[in-house]
């Protein structure tokens, strides 16, 4: 299951910087996380200041 990323998000680019297979991209309204390229490594929560990011369900 893809990690995804919650409205606590504050777009700092942390989680972006961090993808290893470039899953992370700006949205809308914050960094949001392509679950077709997602490999569920959790690099991107372990990164994030605002811990915004979590497993998918």
């Amino acid at each position: 299951m893809a990690f995804v990323i919650g409205d606590a998000c504050v777009s700092c680019g942390a989680c972006e910087a961090e993808c290893p297979v470039g899953a992370i991209s700006q949205g809308a309204e914050h960094y949001e996380i392509n679950a077709d390229v997602c490999i569920d490594c959790g690099s991107c929560a372990s990164q994030c200041p605002a811990e915004a990011i979590s497993e998918g369900k």
